[in-house]
């Protein structure tokens, strides 16, 4: 994992098309801004957890190695 420091109002570059901009800091909370080409789904994590599960509900596979896998792609304790 890449640990970067930033200020309000500066970015990051991910690759040639995301940025990620630190739009607020507010006490503990930090409001960021991603922007990314519309071909690139920008989900919450834990929309994106629910949506992994929706896919694997509908596929008929209710697997929880699969969801490990996904967790573990992300970087997440299992």
């Amino acid at each position: 994992m890449l640990v970067l420091t930033r200020k309000s109002n500066q970015s990051i570059m991910i690759g040639d098309d995301i940025e990620v901009s630190v739009l607020a800091i507010m006490g503990e909370k930090l409001r960021i801004g991603i922007q990314a080409p519309r071909e690139i789904p920008v989900f919450r994590k834990e929309v994106y957890l629910e949506i992994e599960q929706e896919r694997l509900a509908a596929s008929g596979k209710d697997d929880r190695a699969e969801v490990d896998a996904a967790l573990g792609e992300l970087g997440e304790p299992r």
